[in-house]
This record gives C-alpha cells, structure tokens and sequence, in this order.
C-alpha cells in the first residue's frame, strides 16, 4: 500500500526544506487563532474564535492597564512611607566581647543586670526636686546639648546618694534610666562575685564595655558599700581587693576615644562612711536623700492612695503631719495597711467559706480617718533620730550637691 504525501510536505522537500514534524497544541478556549486570517501568527498575536482580541493579548498590547491599575493604588502613599515598607526591620545590636571566652560572661551580664525600661516616671516620686535636677543635669542635659557639655563642663562620672532606708534612691536610679532613655544597669555585688580566680575582674571590665557599647547608660550599684567598701583593713579578702582595684581603674581610666561616651555610674549607700576614699572622689556628687517634708508626705500620700477609695472626710494635710519621721517605705506600708482595715472588719469571725463568697463591692469600701489612725499606731518609724544626725554629719564633712 503506497502511502500520499500531504501537499504540504511535498512543497517543502521542493524547496529543499526537512519536514516538521507534526505537533499536538493545546489552545485555550477563545484564543486560537485562525492561520488565514492572521496571515501566519501564532496565538501569541492572533484573535480569538469569535475574531475578537483575547484579554491577555488586549492588556500586553496597552501596556497591562490593570497591573498598572494596581501600581496606581499603591503609588497613593508617600514615597517615605514605601522606602520603610521595603527596608528590612534593624536589627537590635548586641555587644561581641573581643574574646570568644567571655561570651558566656557577657550572657551572664545582660541576663541579670541589664534592663532597657525600669517604667519609673518622675512622676512616681514625690518631693525630691533637687536630686532630680542634679540627676538630670549628670545625664539628660549632656544627651541634649553635647557642644556645650565639653572640657571642664563635662558630665559628672558618678554621682553618690546617701541617705537612710526607704528614702527613694533606687527609684530615683529606675527614673533616671526610663525618663532618660538610657540602657540601665543595675548591678549588685553577686552579680559580680565569682569562685573561679580573676573571673570578678573580667565581670567588672565586661561591665564597664558593654555600658560604653549601649552609651548612652547608666550603672546602678545599690549598697556599694558593700562592694567597695573601706581598703587596708585586716579583715580584707585579696579577691575583694582587685575587684575595688578593677572598679576604680574602669571608672577613672577611660580612653581618650571613649571619652565622648556618656556612661554615669549612679551608686546608693546607707554607710556613706564605709566607703573607700578613692571611690568617694571618682563619685564626684554626693546628693542627701532626706526624710520626706510634710508637702513630699502629703504626695506620698496620694501616689499610694491613687487606685483606692478614699472617705470624703478624710484630710491629708493632718495625716501627713501625724507621719512626721516616716521614711517613703513606712508611709507605704501604712496607706497599705489602712486600705486593707475594711477588708478585715468585714471578714473578722468568718468561715473560709463565707469568705470566698463575698463579693467585691463589699469588701472594698472607701478608706477612713479611723483605717489611718489605726494604721498609724500599728505601724512604727523605721529610721532614728542618731542615725539622721551621723548622715548629717557626714555630708557637712564630704557632701558634694
């Protein structure tokens, strides 16, 4: 049986061509084109069954109007707007001591003692008015004016605050990191003990590099006098020794390209006298934090009473007065004793059962002059009149504000 060659293929091999080898298409519905009318195109640039342009081929050949539609509705925000959008979030940069040994020390460190927002306001403390400026004079005003702040108008290094228990020095450190922005450091002298030989040395290098790498920051070391404490005496522990060494070099040896870093150290103590000479003149401010006054009582007073009812008759100027002596901690004890007195009036001879179906509204009724007076007699003064006089005479003798 002979087999016919198409026309086609005929005409193909007269003109010295291969034939094409046949291929099965497949064609979307309504964009297959008609070889006649196309004159030779492809479905790429032909018309559909019906002889209209498809959608595909219409929008390439005005440019995609719907993709430009979409561009369209996304050039409505600002070009500052799409520059954030497409910039990659910054990463939070992390200090890298230069040894590889130290890594786990540094772990150690920021797990600790760093905090980037202790949420103390200036707010929260009442009274104190000259301690704040010192404070924001050592850190906030060096941050905002830099040119000014140079020479012999640099920033106080370390700023010292004596005074009794409960007075507000620690709150007054948390307030300096959280209304200044600066990364905060509060150390203790755990953080910096270690077993191993040398290893207390290295912390406290560690400590002083990264508040240079967060600069600007704040070191806070509460009870200093127990790190630093008086050198010489008999009772003296080498390690102790190079570690008060150490601490004194990192605070006053600072290198000339590191001097433009604003790291303050901000040290509290009770014994103001049993601290090291030498660390007393790197403290170069060394502010008293008194007793409050009858108006810093009087704000004591109303910062701790803010979340609690409060009778209409009660007055408190007069209770203010009656807490003449009280440190900020035992006026806080008191309005939390008092605002708990209705509580236990109210569940005095009551079985645990009972108890635990009161509801609420009963239990929390507003304070009265009766609560704060039996408050008061509960709750004692914790600071005597001999300690403030030996704090007074020490700050006539080395006071520094």
């Amino acid at each position: 049986m002979k087999y016919v060659k198409s026309s086609g293929q005929s005409r193909q091999q007269q003109k010295g061509r291969k034939p094409e080898t046949s291929r099965k298409t497949m064609s979307r519905p309504g964009t297959t084109a008609k070889k006649g009318q196309d004159g030779g195109k492809g479905a790429a640039g032909g018309k559909g069954v019906n002889g209209k342009v498809s959608g595909r081929e219409s929008r390439r050949a005005t440019g995609n109007p719907i993709e430009k539609g979409e561009k369209g509705e996304k050039s409505d925000k600002s070009p500052d707007e799409e520059a954030k959008e497409e910039e990659p979030p910054e990463e939070e940069r992390k200090f890298e001591p230069a040894s590889h040994a130290d890594v786990d020390l540094v772990d150690m460190l920021e797990r600790d003692i760093l905090q980037k927002n202790p949420n103390i306001r200036w707010d929260d403390i009442a009274d104190l008015v000259e301690a704040k400026r010192l404070l924001e004079e050592a850190v906030v005003l060096p941050m905002w004016m830099p040119d000014y702040f140079k020479g012999i108008r640099r920033p106080w290094k370390g700023v010292l605050m004596v005074g009794p228990p409960g007075t507000g020095k620690t709150m007054l450190a948390k307030a300096v990191a959280t209304e200044c922005g600066t990364t905060f450091f509060n150390v203790s002298s755990s953080t910096l003990t270690s077993k191993y030989r040398g290893e207390s040395e290295k912390l406290v290098r560690l400590l002083f590099e990264m508040a240079r790498f967060y600069a600007p920051s704040t070191i806070f070391i509460d009870e200093i006098d127990s790190l630093c404490s008086r050198r010489g005496s008999e009772s003296e522990h080498e390690a102790s020794r190079r570690v008060k060494s150490e601490l004194l070099v990192q605070m006053d040896g600072i290198s000339s390209d590191e001097a433009t870093k604003v790291v303050m150290v901000l040290a509290a103590t009770n014994f103001p006298w049993d601290i090291d000479e030498a660390l007393r003149r790197r403290l170069e401010k060394r502010i008293y934090i008194p007793l409050p006054n009858d108006d810093g009582r009087e704000a004591l007073l109303k910062i701790n009473l803010r979340e609690v009812q409060l009778d209409p008759s009660v007055d408190l100027k007069s209770i203010a007065r009656k807490l003449q002596g009280y440190s900020g901690a035992d006026i806080t004890n008191v309005c939390r004793d008092a605002s708990m007195m209705s509580m236990r009036r109210k569940i005095a001879g009551l079985k645990p059962e009972q108890i635990k179906l009161l509801a609420k509204e009963e239990v929390d009724l507003p304070v009265s002059t009766k609560d704060f007076i039996e408050a008061i007699s509960k709750c004692n003064k914790s600071v005597s009149k001999h300690d403030l006089e030996k704090y007074e005479q020490w700050m006539r003798e080395f006071g520094s504000s």
